[in-house]
């Protein structure tokens, strides 16, 4: 299938869906394994494909590398991330340099800022993805896990458009959305891009069953297109089993409508409002 795309005002444009990468790597056995399913999930129509340097301590980054070999790069959407230690212009450069190899490819579609880390001049951070952006290395700026108020000062201290901030938002776990940062993404023209959109969250519920039986899908493709439906929202998932997929690409051809959209976002049950993974910090 083809997955669909979301476009903004200001033009950049990326898939609705992509497949996550935490934890690959971190056992060689599996290796094989994991290649195969970045592979499959290709062959099913995803092309973005989102990781970070810290994952496995780079590995993650080598395991896509292998896989993508064979594909044409230019149809891919490659994301990855530079870690809160590594923010200093050399070395923010140095980390790019060393992802690109990892990844066996010489441009990412969108590089973000993993963390924000209050001991690194913002501006010398931004000036780096400055560069990279001007040299074509990276072919959009973006940032994850960043409050509202960070947003503004890393919109600010960058010459480019920053145009994501990959975050946690599921049906579940709600505390991006009650610090304004769905409805920032959404008022000043950013993608918001949900990670982990099933953590933690319940599906044999009578909220959710009500929307099987009229939408005719299954819990999780519930879950997940409630995110997709929304404005300026993409979002990824990790997962080593390609049903599991399938059944996530299930989650893509329909629209939810707003009336469910926000029947579960004000009556799903048990909400969570600070993220058990990783918590929005002001420093």
């Amino acid at each position: 299938m083809k997955i669909p795309t979301k476009k903004l005002k200001n033009g950049f444009e990326m898939p609705i869906y992509g497949i996550g990468t935490w934890k690959m790597g971190e056992n060689s056995s599996e290796f094989e394994k994991e290649t195969d399913v970045i592979k499959k999930a290709i062959e099913l129509g995803v092309t973005h494909i989102d990781t970070a340097e810290v994952y496995a301590d780079g590995k993650a980054e080598k395991v896509i590398g292998y896989a993508i070999k064979k594909y044409d790069r230019k149809k891919l959407f490659l994301v990855s991330k530079v870690f809160g230690n590594h923010l200093e212009y050399e070395s923010l450069l140095k980390s790019v340099k060393q992802s690109l190899e990892r990844l066996n490819t010489d441009y990412l579609d969108l590089y973000l800022l993993h963390r924000f880390n209050p001991q690194v001049p913002l501006q010398e951070t931004m000036s780096a993805m400055d560069w990279l952006y001007e040299q074509k290395i990276i072919r959009n700026i973006g940032i994850s896990n960043y409050t509202v108020k960070q947003t503004i000062m890393a919109r600010k201290a960058s010459k480019y458009l920053v145009v994501a901030n990959q975050l946690h938002l599921n049906l579940k776990n709600r505390e991006t959305e009650k610090k304004g940062l769905l409805e920032y993404c959404q008022k000043e023209d950013m993608m918001f891009i949900a990670w982990r959109p099933l953590k933690d969250v319940e599906l044999n519920i009578p909220i959710i069953s009500g929307m099987t039986k009229k939408y005719k899908k299954t819990p999780s493709q519930i879950a997940i297109n409630w995110l997709i439906s929304q404005q300026n929202v993409v979002t990824l998932s990790k997962t080593s089993n390609i049903e599991h997929l399938r059944e996530n690409l299930g989650s893509l051809d329909f629209e939810m409508e707003k009336e469910d959209i926000e029947k579960l976002r004000n009556y799903y049950p048990n909400q969570r409002f600070i993220s058990d993974t990783v918590p929005l910090l002001e420093n």
